[in-house]
């Protein structure tokens, strides 16, 4: 499960928005919007976001532990 929260703050950080972070994924905004709320996002993609958004604990963040439970 991917830690939404953690993630849109390296979004915010590295001066994207969503929308910027989908055009990189080659998504639609509501694609992207969707993966977010649903948590999943394809290895590609994750593959991607570590790489463009400069993530140095890409576990903490894409393997994220569901607390819910």
């Amino acid at each position: 499960m991917v830690d939404t929260n953690s993630l849109k703050g390296v979004i915010a950080k590295n001066g994207l928005s969503q929308s910027g972070v989908a055009r990189l994924l080659g998504v639609t905004p509501k694609t992207f919007y969707g993966k977010m709320k649903k948590g999943i996002f394809d290895s590609d993609e994750i593959e991607i976001m570590i790489r463009e958004l400069s993530i140095e604990n890409p576990i903490e963040i894409f393997f994220a532990q569901d607390v819910t439970r």
